[in-house]
């Protein structure tokens, strides 16, 4: 019997324990034999084993080296050990996908915006993050939480807080609330360049507290904008499908 894996501070390890947790997660997902999926961050496979015995067959994302060398011993999983923002989901997985994982909380947006590329040859993604990112995924215009991580998600995708999860569902317990996170891409992109999109969005969002005047009013004097944008507003009043708008129109 191998030693028991202590949870490495390192790489953000809080392994899920709470088996109440764990079904209603997996319910959420909604597993179906023969679908492609595959999980980030599968630890100590709590929530793999299940996901495995639904699907027949797992892709699981592993840096841990020790946590990767014992996936490997599972005869139905495919074990990439590497760190997620370095994996290529274009040429190393299939092409219609469904993502799943406890994503490293210290991580989690670059994860996020690692993704978002491959947003057209994914299905649908559930994550478990820290509460307060998945507060400000789903943010709605005109709230605190609402931001450029808000925008930038939900142009690609309709994002759907599921449910909260305690810290005590954990072992180490992390210091914070939990939540999990349901993404579906939407259809088409409504942008052909997203850098584009995500320049302004961060302009707009450098300065909270002015009025769009003072930040993405100059930025677009700069590229010649002579539109009727409303930069009398903050960056949080200003709902998704008019950013997307404006950098179409640019």
């Amino acid at each position: 019997m191998s030693a028991p894996h202590q949870a490495r501070k390192r790489f953000g390890q809080h392994f899920l324990t709470d088996t109440g947790v764990i079904d209603a997660i997996v319910r959420a997902i909604d597993p179906r034999p023969g679908d492609a999926m595959v999980e980030i961050g599968p630890g100590l496979a709590a929530m793999t084993q299940p996901l495995v015995e639904r699907l027949g067959r797992l892709t699981v994302i592993e840096l841990d080296r020790d946590l990767a060398q014992r996936l490997r011993q599972h005869p139905h999983l495919t074990v990439i050990e590497s760190d997620v923002l370095k994996v290529d989901f274009a040429s190393a997985l299939p092409e219609r996908l469904r993502v799943v994982g406890n994503l490293p909380y210290n991580i989690s947006s670059p994860i996020l915006f690692h993704l978002l590329p491959f947003a057209h040859r994914v299905i649908d993604q559930h994550f478990m993050l820290q509460k307060e990112v998945v507060d400000r995924m789903a943010a709605q215009p005109g709230t605190k939480d609402y931001g450029r991580l808000s925008v930038m998600l939900q142009w690609r995708y309709d994002v759907e807080a599921l449910f909260d999860v305690p810290p005590e569902a954990f072992d180490p317990p992390p210091r914070v609330m939990s939540a999990i996170v349901r993404m579906t891409p939407h259809a088409a992109p409504s942008i052909t360049d997203p850098s584009l999109l995500e320049a302004l969005v961060q302009v707009a969002f450098s300065q909270r507290r002015k009025l769009l005047r003072h930040s993405l009013g100059r930025w677009l004097d700069g590229r010649g904008y002579a539109g009727d944008f409303d930069l009398q507003r903050r960056a949080e009043e200003v709902p998704v499908a008019e950013f997307v708008a404006l950098a179409q129109s640019l």
